[in-house]
């Protein structure tokens, strides 16, 4: 597999929005208030999606997308790997790549959040030499306003 990293494209945002989706069902459902699922409806995602295509890196193998990750700021806002592609090295990649960006724009600390529950993702942060730093309350994006969530807040000082 050759994994290759590059920004998102406009035409991205259907197969980004629909990984994201798939992806955030798959590891959250279970684990937030069933309010919170009810309002990831897959309009949702592709309106969040389309927000953020300056900041948006996928991954791709032959032009196969296999993953993306956002950044805001000093945060790895969002980050998915389409099931296929886990195990691949996309998701360290992509990590990887987050990393080298926001410390390129000047920050030393990077941050992401986590649903307190997703132990998978919680363990992979770990492996990539992320820090759980404690619990903190997160205003997530919702259609038409904003929805409180605690989650496991974790950093990686960047040198």
């Amino acid at each position: 597999m050759q994994i290759t990293l590059e920004a998102a494209r406009p035409a991205d945002i259907p197969a980004l929005a629909a990984l994201w989706n798939s992806g955030w069902h798959e590891a959250h459902a279970a684990i937030v208030p069933q309010t919170l699922t009810r309002l990831r409806t897959p309009d949702s995602f592709a309106t969040r999606t389309a927000r953020h295509p300056p900041a948006t890196r996928v991954a791709r193998d032959a032009g196969r997308l296999l993953g993306f990750s956002m950044i805001r700021g000093n945060e790895l806002y969002q980050l998915y790997v389409a099931p296929g592609a886990r195990g691949s090295g996309a998701a360290r990649a992509l990590v990887r790549d987050a990393e080298d960006i926001v410390r390129q724009a000047g920050h030393s600390r990077a941050v992401l959040a986590c649903s307190i529950g997703n132990e998978r993702a919680a363990r992979f942060y770990r492996k990539c030499g992320w820090t759980c730093s404690g619990e903190q309350d997160e205003a997530l994006e919702v259609p038409n306003g904003s929805f409180t969530l605690t989650v496991w807040r974790f950093e990686r000082r960047l040198s």
